[in-house]
């Protein structure tokens, strides 16, 4: 492999500042901000245009993201922390913190939720001036803050309106009974070609959204198709 093509290395995170930004520029790239990555299911369709960074805990998984995707910048660390110093660096982030404390399949067992999930709602709500994205799975219990829309079994929650993105996954085979193979084909991301030791292919292949699912909604963000909720706002 050429220098050139040589990944990034990640980039292990100790926490830093930045300046503020306040909108989606129309005159450069957009700086994209990945938490709780995984392997980048959203990411596939967004192209090379942008920079983004990806911010994940599991470096082994982090490792896999950086293959598929050599010219971001993967962080591998707390994506609360790393969310915490750096929002202000991006104009566009995009949240899928875990979720099987949430999912429909795990609740039968006594346990609490992970409340990250609605941290990071909050905390972008207040105090973000981006456009923001945060996903997780559709819950057994009732929303503590109602989604902006459930698209393909995912629950998302923006700032801007996504109401009228309809996807669903074309599936020929049953999802819980699904094969390595038949996920790469669902989604079109192909791990034979990848250093997966150590990880659970269909886990991380479960865990990503379809990378349609993210097209549609980054570029909802960047260019918004005229609705009666945001009319005037398209371009």
């Amino acid at each position: 492999m050429s220098q050139a093509n040589q990944p990034k290395p990640a980039i292990w995170l100790n926490g830093s500042g930045g300046n503020l930004i306040t909108g989606l520029p129309k005159d450069r790239p957009l700086n994209i901000l990945n938490l709780y990555s995984g392997i980048g299911g959203n990411r596939k369709f967004w192209g090379e245009s942008h920079n983004i960074t990806a911010v994940e805990y599991d470096p082994k998984i982090a490792e896999i993201y950086q293959n598929l995707y050599p010219n971001d910048t993967v962080v591998v660390g707390c994506a609360l922390e790393y969310l915490l110093d750096n929002y202000e660096n991006f104009d566009f982030i995009w949240a899928s913190p875990p979720c099987p404390s949430h999912s429909l399949a795990r609740h039968w067992d006594a346990s609490f939720i992970d409340l990250s999930l609605y941290q990071i709602i909050i905390f972008l709500k207040k105090y973000y001036k981006g456009k923001f994205c945060v996903e997780n799975v559709i819950p057994y219990y009732q929303y503590l803050i109602e989604p902006s829309n459930e698209i393909d079994r995912h629950s998302f929650w923006t700032n801007f309106n996504i109401s009228g993105i309809k996807y669903q996954t074309k599936k020929d085979v049953n999802m819980e009974y699904a094969k390595i193979n038949d996920w790469q084909n669902i989604l079109g991301i192909y791990l034979d070609d990848v250093c997966c030791k150590g990880v659970n292919k269909i886990k991380i292949l479960r865990n990503c959204v379809n990378p349609k699912v993210g097209e549609l909604i980054l570029n909802q963000a960047i260019k918004p198709k005229p609705t009666l909720l945001n009319w005037g706002v398209a371009e």
